[in-house]
């Protein structure tokens, strides 16, 4: 049996997930049974069994058989290995090319200053007031003008100040309301606490007001999460109108909004978040993972002021206080000014990379900005997301289907068409969503990343005509 035939039936297991024949959590016919559907022995069966497990869609238990899993899993979307052999455009980060020996240099000469005897003990639960002042500073350096010092609270990161917020401030069973293409790191909180995505459509500047609107008369969501600035993965930015029109649609429902903007930093300008607009019912997130490193961890949340004294104690509740001998490192980056120079240096290689992508792959439809970390690829008509993925696997180019990232739209019982909106608006529904998100980042060498470039494109221009038919 050729090893072409397993990889066809994993694609074909594969394309029967996506559909739902095989649903999220339901047990795979044994490897005899699904043999004899496709005319074929069990070790083939099992040899794509094992290709399925590989990439994340199903997981096989001895004397259980094998299981589909949930495809928003982190794993899938953030392939963090580094392998000589490939090309990983999964994984949004700093590029490092010439970042890495300056983050370590800065980061040595900031330990070796660490003083502080405080620092190595238990303090406040909000952390150290310097801590805040220094996070305010760099949420105010990307547009905030709402708040204080004593309004930012410490989290080990963006994703702990997602996972705080939702678990503090909605309970199992609520829905919150999501872009209808969103980071999956929010689709796994919200399963593992319990809580109910709901889409809500979008088009190239982001979530629509009008969609929210409805959601929240038919829905009546308990929160609302948008990232403003290089969404992911689409890399839409709301334009100054959208943030106020989505603010009045926010402000006239009973729900709290997150905003996540932990990518404001590359803006060309500050842009005015939409917590500005309505400040007693948002709570802005903001970190140094995309501009500095993931491995600070240093998450920052400007709060409403009646809201600071909770949040501070089911933080402490719950990790007791994030690691100050980051935040002290973290601070003397952002006051000595070091840490916007390090931004801005990312923020112009990403504009060399969206140039040199947008001229490789110029034949074929992309979204983002000009200096946005990825870019959100419509694959062509003879390539299936899910599929390409696979394939390109094969090939050692790891990317992100836009399968990961889409939250359902079949909720709606309403026509979003008749909604007057911006031009250019997105198709947004995941059964027509056919993209790829390609991170421009994470591959350090620039000679390596134009020949990854070369070989995506290679691929997307010979395509492949579908499955094969058993």
């Amino acid at each position: 049996m050729s090893e072409a035939k397993y990889l066809e039936i994993a694609r074909r297991i594969e394309s029967l997930i996506d559909i739902g024949h095989y649903a999220v959590g339901s047990k795979l016919p044994t490897h005899r049974a699904l043999a004899d559907e496709f005319n074929t022995t069990p070790v083939t069966i099992a040899k794509a069994y094992k290709v399925l497990a590989e990439n994340g869609r199903i997981e096989s238990f001895v004397g259980r058989g094998s299981f589909v899993r949930d495809r928003s899993q982190l794993k899938q979307v953030i392939q963090s290995h580094f392998a000589d052999n490939e090309w990983n455009f999964s994984i949004l980060q700093p590029c490092y090319a010439d970042h890495l020996e300056s983050l370590h240099t800065q980061l040595k000469n900031s330990f070796d200053q660490l003083s502080n005897p405080g620092l190595y003990g238990y303090t406040e639960d909000t952390g150290f007031s310097a801590h805040r002042e220094a996070g305010f500073a760099w949420m105010q350096k990307f547009g905030l003008r709402t708040g204080s010092a004593e309004q930012t609270l410490l989290t080990n990161g963006a994703q702990h100040a997602l996972s705080t917020l939702i678990e503090l401030y909605t309970k199992p069973g609520d829905r919150i309301a999501l872009e209808a293409q969103t980071y999956p790191g929010i689709l796994s909180i919200a399963s593992f606490l319990g809580r109910q995505p709901v889409a809500v459509a979008m088009d190239e500047y982001g979530m629509l007001p009008e969609s929210l609107n409805e959601v929240c008369r038919e829905y009546q969501p308990a929160m609302v999460i948008i990232i403003p600035s290089h969404q992911n993965p689409t890399g839409a930015t709301m334009s100054e109108d959208r943030r106020r029109t989505l603010a009045s649609v926010i402000q006239r429902h009973p729900l709290w909004l997150v905003e996540d903007d932990i990518y404001g930093f590359l803006n060309e300008s500050p842009v005015t978040p939409v917590t500005d607009l309505i400040p007693e019912k948002s709570f802005y997130i903001s970190s140094l993972s995309k501009a500095i490193s993931p491995g600070l961890r240093c998450g920052y949340i400007k709060a409403p002021q009646n809201q600071v004294s909770r949040l501070a104690s089911f933080i402490r509740a719950t990790v007791w206080l994030a690691s100050p001998l980051m935040f002290e490192v973290a601070s003397h980056l952002i006051m000595s000014g070091t840490a916007i120079e390090m931004a801005n240096k990312q923020r112009d290689i990403a504009r060399h990379r969206q140039e040199i992508a947008r001229h490789a792959l110029s034949p074929y439809t992309l979204s983002a900005q000009k200096t946005s970390f990825h870019i959100w690829l419509s694959l062509p008509g003879n390539w299936q997301a899910d599929q390409f993925t696979l394939t390109a696997k094969e090939r050692g180019l790891l990317v992100s289907s836009g399968s990961y990232f889409s939250v359902d739209l079949n909720q709606f019982s309403v026509d979003l068409n008749q909604f007057n909106t911006e031009p250019g608006q997105l198709n947004v529904e995941p059964r027509q969503n056919n993209a790829i998100r390609l991170s421009l980042m994470a591959i350090a060498d620039e000679g390596s990343f134009r020949e990854g470039l070369r070989e995506l494109a290679t691929l997307l221009k010979t395509g492949k005509s579908g499955y094969l038919q058993f």
